[in-house]
């Protein structure tokens, strides 16, 4: 998620468990150097409030993990090239109650963006970058972010491929004659077959990867690929578990780049105390927006998914509060 998110190692974590992932993170942090402060301008004149010291007391927060492409080989509005999000997951993390949910946000999902014009959620970052992507979520969705959290898809695959790849159980086969193949390609305009089988199914970095981001051949389509998203997380939360301290400099490493984050060295460490908290699946709830919180529209000759916001925002503010 990543991705898809999404897609990557605190994409895993922050389905319920981001703490398992702590140390990590924070040596990742060191690894690439990478942190930002979100204060880009939200386009309703509201400041983004992703940039808000996430400290971890009793205190709920709500992270963005976004997933996405790190091969910019799309254009965008300027005649340059523009990562698009390929996965972004609204986590809330209760310390006190010891709950979690976790919203997928469908990629084309109809929102306005940082420019203020309108388009998918997965244009977003083409505005400013993940901050650009929070900003659009919190107004769209009315709701305040603590920070965000990015991972490349070459990050992703590392991370289950270090981990030993993911055990997961598919409800329905994937199978998609026009999947991307701009991994490690000299094209990345070409496709591929890809199919994955229903049943119990053990999934290295590459596979897992065609499974959370096929498009097509999925009866639920874009929902079926949320619901897909999640379940890779929650596989990989239940690998966190195995992790060793002399893991963390190695497992870091395997990011090289792939990770970002506006969480400070401080904040990560806050997170520490919530290290055990979250050793049942059933402290995590799961939500994708299927109809009748969405309906199926072309616009401007794009696909696209109308949100009826009339039911979407009564659902997301019960779970994630007001802005």
């Amino acid at each position: 998620m990543v991705a898809i998110v999404l897609v990557g190692l605190v994409v895993s974590c922050l389905g319920g468990a981001l703490a398992y992932f702590a140390p990590a993170l924070a040596l990742a942090y060191r690894a690439t150097g990478r942190t930002a402060a979100v204060s880009l301008p939200h386009p309703a004149g509201r400041a983004s409030s992703a940039a808000t010291a996430t400290t971890v007391g009793d205190r709920a927060f709500t992270v963005l993990l976004l997933g996405s492409d790190d091969d910019q080989k799309f254009a965008n509005a300027n005649g340059g090239k523009t990562i698009v999000t390929q996965s972004m997951i609204l986590v809330r993390v209760d310390p006190v109650t010891r709950r979690a949910v976790m919203l997928s946000i469908p990629r084309d999902l109809w929102i306005q963006l940082p420019n203020g014009a309108y388009g998918k959620a997965d244009q977003a970052s083409e505005f400013g970058g993940p901050p650009g992507a929070t900003a659009a979520v919190e107004q769209a969705f009315d709701i305040k972010i603590d920070a965000w959290v990015w991972v490349g898809l070459t990050g992703l695959i590392r991370l289950i491929d270090y981990m030993g790849g993911v055990d997961v159980v598919t409800s329905q086969p994937v199978m998609d004659d026009y999947y991307p193949a701009d991994i490690d390609s000299k094209d990345p305009y070409a496709y591929e077959r890809v199919a994955v089988l229903p049943g119990p199914q053990h999934l290295n970095g590459h596979d897992a990867l065609q499974y959370v981001r096929s498009r097509h051949g999925d009866l639920q389509g874009d929902f079926g690929r949320s619901e897909r998203q999640q379940q890779v997380l929650m596989a990989l939360k239940a690998k966190a578990r195995y992790i060793k301290p002399e893991d963390l400099p190695n497992l870091a490493s395997t990011f090289n780049g792939e990770l970002q984050t506006s969480m400070s060295l401080t904040q990560i460490r806050g997170l520490l105390p919530l290290a055990q908290a979250f050793d049942n699946p059933d402290q995590i709830q799961h939500l994708v927006l299927l109809p009748p919180y969405t309906t199926s529209r072309t616009i401007d000759g794009q696909d696209a998914l109308v949100g009826n916001w009339s039911l979407i925002l009564p659902l997301v503010h019960q779970y994630f509060g007001y802005a």
